[in-house]
């Protein structure tokens, strides 16, 4: 790991920049128009990635806002990680080619482990992340809809043997609500799988990203941040110098 990544989120529905609370999708709100020109702010503002969701995606089990994704990658210089509605070598073809850096695999992560470890070993960890999204430590599937019985860090675990190197934890529970990241469960995930794992939900301070950071050296390599900047809760760049780079 080389420094702690600043990952700020742009979700995507209907075309428009919005944020749900706890993944439901009829709690939500708007804040801008353009994923591109949201993506540029950032870009502008010192981050060197977005984390881009297809909300449309995740919900209809296949691409549909992929045109923001590609447009952002292809014509900025910010690094792009996606996911939502890719469930197929298609889909990660698809978005590799078109320039984005990290193709995260989530609800079929679960529902499919052998695509899961065939597509693994064909792009690598460094192309393919996995994206666990736990309620109750359980891997929830389908855009947050369905739970499944399958557990967060044994998933991780069986899947680092087939060349996983990079996680995305997401508590549902905190994911909107500003009430702070699951540190415990993202710091135990880093330690079962021995991997990189960025922290996704509930930040909602510096002092969050001052303590994820003080588990850099057990895994925790970074953390997605939404509704905290489109909040106001802390500037990019406040984020940014709190990383420490």
């Amino acid at each position: 790991m080389t420094n702690f990544t600043i990952y700020p989120a742009i979700d995507i529905r209907d075309g428009k920049c919005v944020r749900l609370r706890q993944g439901d999708y009829n709690q939500e709100t708007i804040y801008g128009d353009s994923p591109f020109e949201m993506a540029r702010s950032f870009q502008e503002g010192g981050a060197k990635w977005v984390h881009m969701v297809d909300l449309d995606g995740a919900k209809a089990k296949k691409r549909v806002n992929h045109d923001s994704v590609v447009q952002v990658a292809s014509e900025l210089s910010v690094s792009v990680q996606v996911g939502g509605g890719i469930r197929t070598e298609a889909d990660i073809a698809y978005y590799l080619e078109a320039g984005v850096e990290r193709v995260i695999l989530g609800s079929i992560a679960v529902q499919d482990p052998n695509f899961t470890k065939e597509m693994l070993a064909k792009y690598g960890g460094k192309k393919i992340v996995i994206g666990l999204d736990a309620r109750d430590g359980y891997v929830a599937t389908e855009g947050w809809l369905e739970t499944s019985s399958v557990k967060a860090n044994e998933l991780g675990i069986e899947l680092v043997h087939f060349g996983a190197e990079t996680f995305i934890y997401t508590d549902i529970s905190r994911d909107g609500m500003l009430n702070g990241p699951n540190i415990v469960e993202i710091s135990a995930l880093a330690k079962a799988t021995g991997k990189e794992v960025i922290a996704s939900g509930g930040v909602s301070s510096l002092t969050d990203l001052h303590m994820l950071r003080a588990n850099f050296t057990d895994g925790v390599s970074g953390a997605i941040i939404g509704k905290a900047l489109y909040t106001n809760q802390f500037t990019l760049a406040e984020a940014l110098a709190e990383k420490g780079s």
